[in-house]
């Protein structure tokens, strides 16, 4: 017992993580981490934290991998084990610079450099220069990346580490490359393609050679650039990685394009796009994160490209599943869970085979062998057999693992008559920066696409002025941004939409757009908004699971939950009021309050009613709500908070309407709205056939009238969208802060 046993538990995890069976590891870890804590080996308990941290950062978990090291990183400094006081800076260095926070990741390398030269451990020195010079060149710091590079460099050479020589060789190849100096960037590729031949390293090889296409791509000399893509692709293909082979297709795409082989372009860039999105549909978060980084431009290169080959239904095949996709990736990140038992188990029984591929797919790239190539291409065989499998016993799944275009005339056909959508698409121009939109008008029986030119930046700088300026009640500053985007995103297709003669106009918005209430677009010609011309919704994308929602038998009645926390500073006085001024309006309705407004109530009663109301904090901004002590993803109740990832578990078959009334959407620098959106997808993939929610938070008082007017129009026997419509513009002689924020998306029946 003791020391021998925690040591024999930690080694057995150490094999089957090298064997790739990464939670069969942190089982055997968990096991001597509890003896190592209880006998007080602290210097134990370090290397089984660090350990822990290694093998949930592999599972795609950096921020728990983060606290792993954290708490190894002072147990490390206590004992004087300097050497694993390194490896820990140098691993927290690595989950910085994954979660996109460069200048912490570069102060934790800086840590270990010193460390490292202090101890003379050549190879540890050489390889943190290596990873502080990756860093500079992700920030565009060439020269500083430079620097450092060429301080690994000779460091490597000294030390006999050829595998290190051969990457930091590349790297500075790449650097050139970028800096537009691609014949000294070739000669260093070629130094590089030397040595991870002579070692054996075949996805070293392909990356390189990768690179070399590029270099001859900025040359211009597209024969030998084809030639080294072409040899390429086969190689990434044969070693299971599916992002070399996407990123090489989408790089042949481009060169076809730029040289008007327009079939082959589009058949490359189909090709890409496929394999990105199947690598999407894995349900691994750190694929999702680093890999959309990497490259998100392909889908629509080819959605230009076949726009300007007069294809627009075709076009539109691909936005509508990049849609679905981006929706898809948003519930994955939560982990949302399905309702249906066996097709949850289903799932995690997937992800795990999923991850154990990943594994091998590291090893097959870390040393090929015939062998393991042929287990990985096997096993992605079985995988993708499964998913089909997974989807077709259950729907509730499909998009989850869908890669290919769903027919988009089979979905117009569930389109109500009358129902026209409009769906606005950046487009990229080949060099990344969007320099002009997409306007698809989609109805039951046609498909139409007109392109509008954008100056590059400013349609972004615009839309967050403009989200800006909407929520400052004391200004009329918004009034010629709105003119301006109305100019924009209705003007040149308003001949179309009026010879359409809609009875509901639906939105589906993307990116910044989900931040933008569409209704409150000005008609500087008219005078009037686009609210007071059109019935508006909107819809997180086009599918039959979305359109085919029937309609609820039952009579409409509500189950209203307020106020949970009335004694503290999460207290929402007019929310409550709000409660019970609506129940009375609707027969049969029923209010929770205060300190009965928990979750149990509402899971026990939610199935009854037709209309859920929750005048209650919701949380989604990325980084969670300190000020509400809420993390991100929740509803606050007065027991404990729903995770909206667990939304299908709530039994909403039954519910015509969701309506989230003090929710904190607010906008990050860096974000595309898809908590926004992802809020009704969730709710709509749980069942419900519409959503209630808000972009930003409002004036409680403002709140409450807007929502005593919405059910008093729906006592009157208006529908959803006329009735919040109608109470829209029984406001709209104050500023649209007030009114604007509410977005009805789903059915408006």
């Amino acid at each position: 017992m003791g020391g021998g046993e925690s040591t024999t538990l930690n080694n057995i995890g150490g094999l089957y993580s090298s064997l790739g069976q990464i939670q069969t590891a942190l089982d055997y870890y968990q096991q001597a981490l509890k003896i190592r804590h209880a006998e007080g080996d602290r210097s134990g308990e370090a290397i089984t934290l660090l350990n822990i941290g290694d093998a949930t950062q592999r599972l795609g978990q950096p921020q728990t991998a983060l606290d792993y090291y954290d708490q190894a990183l002072p147990m490390f400094k206590a004992v004087g084990d300097r050497l694993g006081e390194s490896v820990t800076l140098n691993n927290i260095g690595g989950i910085y610079s994954t979660l996109g926070q460069p200048q912490k990741a570069l102060d934790y390398y800086n840590q270990v450099l010193t460390m490292t030269r202090t101890l003379g451990d050549r190879s540890g020195e050489a390889r943190t220069l290596n990873n502080i010079g990756s860093i500079y060149t992700n920030l565009g710091q060439f020269p500083q990346a430079l620097d450092y590079l060429n301080q690994a460099l000779p460091i490597f050479q000294e030390t006999g580490n050829r595998h290190g020589e051969a990457v930091t060789l590349n790297n500075i190849g790449g650097i050139y490359n970028e800096g537009s100096q691609p014949q000294k960037a070739l000669a260093y590729y070629q130094q590089a393609l030397i040595l991870r031949r002579a070692i054996g390293d075949r996805a070293g090889e392909a990356t390189t050679l990768g690179n070399i296409g590029g270099a001859y791509s900025h040359l211009k000399q597209v024969d030998k650039a084809l030639q080294y893509y072409q040899q390429v692709l086969p190689m990434f293909q044969s070693i299971g990685d599916r992002a070399g082979a996407a990123a090489t297709l989408s790089n042949l795409g481009w060169l076809y394009r730029s040289t008007e082989k327009i079939p082959q372009a589009i058949a490359a860039w189909e090709q890409s796009l496929t394999l990105k999105l199947a690598i999407r549909s894995s349900l691994n978060r750190s694929n999702r994160s680093a890999f959309l980084e990497a490259d998100a431009f392909t889908g629509y290169w080819l959605v230009n490209l076949l726009i300007d080959q007069h294809q627009p239904q075709r076009a539109y095949e691909w936005v509508n599943l990049i849609t679905t996709a981006d929706l898809a990736d948003y519930s994955r990140l939560i982990a949302a869970k399905v309702a249906n038992p066996k097709a949850q188990q289903a799932l995690e029984q997937w992800n795990q085979e999923y991850q154990q591929l990943e594994r091998l797919q590291q090893q097959l790239q870390e040393r090929f062998s015939l062998k393991l190539s042929q287990q990985v291409q096997v096993s992605q065989a079985q995988l993708n057999q499964q998913g089909e499998e997974i989807s077709r016993r259950f729907p509730e799944v499909a998009e989850l693992f869908e890669t290919t275009p769903t027919d988009i005339a089979q979905l117009q056909s569930h389109l109500s008559p009358g129902t026209v959508v409009l769906h606005p698409v950046l487009l990229s121009s080949l060099k990344g920066s969007p320099d002009a939109m997409a306007l698809f008008l989609v109805t039951r029986d046609r498909v139409t696409v007109t392109k509008v030119p954008l100056q590059p930046h400013a349609f972004d700088r615009l839309l967050t002025l403009y989200r800006r300026q909407i929520q400052d009640y004391r200004t009329q500053a918004f009034k010629p941004l709105s003119e301006q985007l109305y100019d924009l995103l209705i003007r040149p297709i308003e001949a179309q939409i009026q010879a359409m003669n809609p009875t509901q106009l639906s939105i589906i918005a993307t990116g910044k757009l989900r931040y933008i209430p569409f209704e409150t677009l000005f008609d500087h010609q008219s005078g009037k908004y686009l609210i007071e011309k059109y019935p508006i919704n909107n819809l997180t994308r086009l599918s039959i699971r979305a359109l085919q929602q029937p309609a609820n038998p039952h009579t409409a009645s509500i189950l209203g939950l307020g106020n949970p926390f009335p004694n503290d500073n999460r207290t929402l006085p007019a929310a409550e009021l709000e409660v019970k001024t609506i129940t009375p309006l609707l027969p049969k309705s029923l209010a929770y309050l205060g300190k009965q407004a928990t979750l149990e109530n509402f899971k026990l009663q939610a199935p009854r009613f037709s209309i859920l109301h929750l005048a209650t904090h919701g949380c989604f901004q990325p980084a969670g709500c300190p000020d509400l002590q809420m993390t991100a993803n929740t509803l606050l109740f007065a027991d404990r908070n729903l995770n909206i990832a667990d939304a299908a578990l709530l039994g909403l078959q039954n519910t015509d309407l969701v309506v989230l009334s003090a929710c904190q959407t607010a906008v990050q620098a860096n974000s595309h709205g898809e908590e926004f959106t992802g809020i009704a997808y969730l709710f709509e993939r749980a069942g419900a056939r519409s959503v209630i929610a808000s972009l930003w938070t409002v004036d409680d008082q403002a709140t409450g009238q807007l929502m005593i007017q919405f059910y008093r129009n729906l006592r009157q026997g208006m529908g959803k969208g006329e009735s919040l419509r109608q109470a829209k513009i029984s406001q709209m002689q104050l500023h649209p802060y007030y009114w604007s924020p509410f977005i009805l998306i789903g059915d408006t029946r």
